[in-house]
């Protein structure tokens, strides 16, 4: 039975197979014989990502660039590509902006995620090791993370868990920059009508022209009954993300889980592409928003954070079905 399918029904359990590549540091995922995606940990990315992620019918729905970069995609926001988890201020390191374009007299101000180890590989699911370092590579956090991969013949998902703690006093203050996110392809984006400019966490401006956008026609939607604009800093159960590839139907939805820190998270998700879910927003979402937002970790101790990443091709999912989903992934 796949666990979050609620189109197809019962079937056999999907075989899910983990191919390790340390000499490119990689590990690719199949599901059923068919490549999904790899967990991959190049040196010059900042952490940990999967990349690219695929359709049960092998469209890809992530960004390529910066890493591959394909015909007509935006190349802003270089620290955004995949899917990752990481955060914009943990003792004022920003984990979040981190890339190759930061300059090299700038890098004391961010922190980057380190592989270490594979911890597991049963069954269908993937356990490493990282550890979250300052520029001096100095260990603030040690992150396990189980990825659980599941599937069917027109589904895909990923329970993503990730399990933090501090080896030395953490502090997470409320940031718009995290934490779960996806960088979609083009046809999740909303279709570009004019230049764009869009500021991240310093203040860097960057100037998005008019691009081709022929197959552009993302739509999102959340639990609250928001659409496309304004599913951004909304508190949600779940938000998702439809788009149309070569005639496929395709949603992408990422359901929070009600045990992690301020459920429900809110919505970092942008009509370029940006589909971010993040419970450590506050009132960098909302003004009105009373609390200042601050997770303390002391030495030792954890904090977890669960996510579930459902890709549906071969036709949208309704509003009921991803409700069902949500409510089954939160027993």
């Amino acid at each position: 039975m796949a666990v979050f399918a609620i189109s197809v029904g019962c079937m056999n359990s999907p075989k899910v197979t983990f191919r390790e590549d340390p000499a490119n540091r990689k590990i690719d995922v199949s599901i059923d014989g068919s490549y999904f995606t790899s967990y991959i940990y190049p040196t010059d990315v900042e952490k940990p990502i999967l990349y690219l992620l695929m359709t049960s019918s092998g469209k890809t729905i992530t960004r390529g660039y910066p890493l591959a970069p394909r015909p007509f995609e935006r190349t802003d926001h270089p620290h955004q590509v995949g899917l990752w988890f990481n955060f914009g201020d943990v003792n004022g390191l920003d984990f979040w902006n981190n890339s190759f374009a930061i300059k090299p007299e700038d890098k004391p101000r961010y922190g980057s995620i380190r592989f270490v180890k594979v911890l597991s590989t049963e069954g269908n699911k993937l356990v490493t090791l990282s550890n979250w370092v300052d520029n001096e590579e100095k260990v603030l956090l040690e992150e396990v993370t189980t990825f659980e991969f599941g599937g069917d013949v027109d589904q895909r998902t990923i329970v993503r868990t990730a399990t933090l703690t501090a080896k030395q006093p953490v502090v997470m203050k409320g940031n718009k920059e995290g934490m779960l996110a996806l960088r979609m392809d083009r046809a999740f984006e909303e279709p570009a009508t004019k230049p764009e400019s869009f500021t991240d966490a310093n203040g860097v401006v960057t100037d998005v022209p008019v691009l081709n956008n022929e197959g552009v026609n993302g739509f999102y939607r959340n639990s609250l009954g928001n659409t496309k604009g304004d599913v951004w800093g909304k508190r949600a159960n779940w938000t998702s993300v439809d788009g149309e590839i070569d005639g496929d139907k395709v949603t992408v939805l990422v359901c929070d889980y009600k045990k992690n820190p301020n459920f429900p998270a809110w919505s970092h998700a942008r009509g370029y592409g940006l589909f971010g879910t993040n419970n450590m927003g506050g009132k960098e979402f909302d003004k009105s928003f009373a609390e200042e937002l601050s997770l303390s970790i002391n030495p030792g101790e954890s904090v977890e954070f669960k996510y579930l990443v459902v890709i549906k091709n071969n036709g949208f999912l309704s509003e009921t079905d991803m409700n069902k989903i949500w409510e089954t992934f939160n027993r």
